[in-house]
C-alpha cells in the first residue's frame, strides 16, 4: 500500500527541453532498482514544465528515494537544464488503485 508520495515540478530552461525528456525517460532503470519505490512516473505537463511522480510505503522510503542515484543525478543537471530549482513537494496518498 502506498501511503506517501513526492510530486517534483521541472521548469526547463529555453532550448533544454529535450534533454530534461532524456533525463527522465533515462531514470526509470534507476528508480526500477529502488524496492521502497512503489510507482514512479516522469510527466510533461507543457511545452517546457514537466514532472515527477513516485510513491512509497512509508516516509522511509521516500527518505530512502530522496537519497537515491535519480535525486542525485536531478541535481547535478539543474542548474544546466532547469529555469529554477525543482520544486519538491511531499504529500500523503489518500487513495490509488495500483495494479497486482
Amino acid at each position: 500500500m502506498v501511503k506517501t508520495a513526492l510530486f517534483v515540478r521541472l521548469e526547463a530552461k529555453p532550448g533544454r527541453e529535450q534533454e530534461v525528456e532524456a533525463f527522465l525517460m533515462g531514470g526509470l532503470p534507476l528508480v526500477e532498482a529502488e524496492p521502497a519505490t512503489i510507482a514512479w512516473f516522469g510527466l510533461r505537463l507543457g511545452p517546457s514544465t514537466f514532472g515527477i511522480f513516485d510513491t512509497f510505503p512509508d516516509e522511509a522510503g521516500r527518505q530512502a528515494h530522496l537519497a537515491g542515484k535519480v535525486a542525485e543525478a536531478l541535481m547535478a543537471k539543474a542548474a544546466d537544464h532547469l529555469a529554477r530549482p525543482p520544486e519538491i513537494a511531499h504529500v500523503d496518498v489518500l487513495a490509488a488503485k495500483l495494479p497486482g
